[in-house]
């Protein structure tokens, strides 16, 4: 069993910092909607070539169906810079 394990790595090596969560409030029905970034797979490289960009849209569970459209820059580091929402805000 141990062979399988170190043959197929076990765990990721950074399992904590892949994503980055996020949640909004809908402006329509106040729902809040969380989501999140793979910071692996999601980004964008931005025009400048010094950031990175994501653009996502979240759909609530309730029957509302208004997109909150979410835009976020981050750094090379992929550390969060700007983010802005339409249709929604940002809480904690």
């Amino acid at each position: 069993m141990g062979f399988l394990k170190n043959l197929f790595g076990g765990m990721s090596a950074k399992p904590e910092k892949r994503y980055y969560v996020f949640n909004v409030k809908c402006n329509r029905c106040g729902e809040i909607i969380q989501g999140r970034v793979d910071l692996d797979n999601d980004l964008s490289l931005s025009d400048e070539g010094d950031s990175y960009l994501v653009r996502k849209g979240l759909i609530g569970a309730n029957r509302c169906f208004q997109q909150v459209e979410v835009e976020m820059k981050f750094t090379s580091e992929r550390k969060l810079i700007e983010q802005q929402a339409h249709g929604g805000t940002f809480v904690e």
